[in-house]
């Protein structure tokens, strides 16, 4: 079986592996169909830890995933709670909560004390071939989605939760830096749920155009200064919600001085250093309410209606596909920002690399 695994920085290696054991009860063994490059596993890939997590042996990384069931152990219940079986196309929650913990009885799985991750150390993740994954972390896919739009719900679920942490209401401004998958999503849903402007920050050109088709008000940070842009366009008022999607440096700062007084600010973004920087006097003198959030809860359902009634586009921001065995490639290219990269899924049909749809340059 193939797999690629991380030895160090930037070191991915395509190697066999061994095959999964067999499926134990209320587990499946799926065969990975499509899966994505998340800017979380780029910060992985680029110094080997996340946060305050380092990858202390080589792993599988990745945990945007769509596959078919192969096989199912006794017991196996999908995440709707209906039985599964072989032969199902199924989206992947990789997120495995314990289920008994303090975090999880309240209703709050993904903040469980005993949480397993695909693809955060020690777990290995999806860019293999053949994985074990609960049951329960399995929802069925209608025929509607393809595999592609089944490893975006992962990034969909975040950027719902982030949203409904964020409070926004009808009427309601935001502003987002960074216009990453994620934050593409996140203008779609914060449209969706009436807000009145978004502006989104992102120095990519192909990006902000993205960001303007799905109703957005472009920022070119590298030819504006953003916050000065969105106090005037609000008249001096700033915006109720202000939300962080990228890599959480100075743009911590920017966003908050964004916000109106009383306003919320929303870190979505991975810092590399693992440091959260503002200024204490923004935050204190306007009174900001500053929301950290933490991938996903409850949302695969939900996501799953979103995208099979077109209410959020996810096609539209695949950018370009890769094989497996072309992974070291892919994430080389997403890390380097280059050639229109908006999001990579690897395709583990095996056909050639190949870009999506063209995007503009400018």
């Amino acid at each position: 079986m193939i797999g690629v695994r991380l030895h160090g920085p930037r070191d991915l290696r395509v190697e066999e592996l061994p095959e999964p054991s067999p499926a134990g009860p209320g587990e499946a063994l799926v065969r990975v169909t499509a899966a994505g490059i998340c800017g979380s596993d780029l910060h992985t890939y680029a110094h080997a830890r996340i946060g305050d997590t380092k990858v202390a042996a080589p792993l599988v990384l990745g945990h945007e995933f769509a596959g078919v069931v192969e096989r199912c152990g006794t017991s196996a219940a999908d995440g709707n709670g209906q039985p599964l079986s072989p032969g199902l196309r199924v989206a992947v929650d990789p997120a495995a909560p314990c289920g008994t913990c303090a975090m999880c009885r309240r209703g709050d799985p993904h903040l469980c004390t005993a949480l397993h991750f695909c693809g955060l150390y020690p777990d290995d993740g999806c860019f293999q071939e053949q994985l074990i994954v609960p049951s329960r972390s399995c929802f069925p896919l209608p025929d509607s989605i393809d595999d592609a739009g089944g490893a975006m719900l992962e990034p969909l679920g975040v950027a719902m939760h982030a949203i409904e942490i964020s409070g926004i209401r009808v009427g309601d401004s935001m502003s987002l830096f960074g216009a990453g998958p994620i934050g593409l999503m996140m203008v779609q849903l914060a449209r969706m749920k009436g807000a009145e402007r978004v502006f989104v920050v992102e120095p990519l050109p192909w990006r902000r155009a993205l960001a303007e088709r799905f109703g957005a008000i472009p920022i070119s940070p590298t030819e504006q200064n953003p916050v000065a842009v969105v106090l005037e366009r609000t008249r001096g008022r700033g915006v109720e919600v202000a939300v962080e999607c990228a890599w959480a440096d100075s743009t911590i700062q920017q966003a908050a001085e964004t916000a109106v007084p009383g306003g919320r600010v929303v870190l979505v973004g991975i810092p590399a250093d693992d440091q959260c920087r503002m200024s204490h006097s923004t935050g204190r003198r306007k009174e900001l309410t500053l929301l950290f959030s933490r991938r996903m809860k409850h949302t695969y359902p939900a996501a799953i209606s979103l995208v099979q009634e077109g209410s959020v586009d996810v096609q539209s921001l695949i950018s370009h596909r890769f094989p497996l065995r072309n992974l070291p490639e892919a994430f080389a290219l997403n890390a380097a920002y280059r050639d229109g990269v908006v999001k990579v899924i690897i395709d583990s049909r095996g056909h050639a690399p190949r870009m999506g749809r063209s995007h503009p340059s400018g």
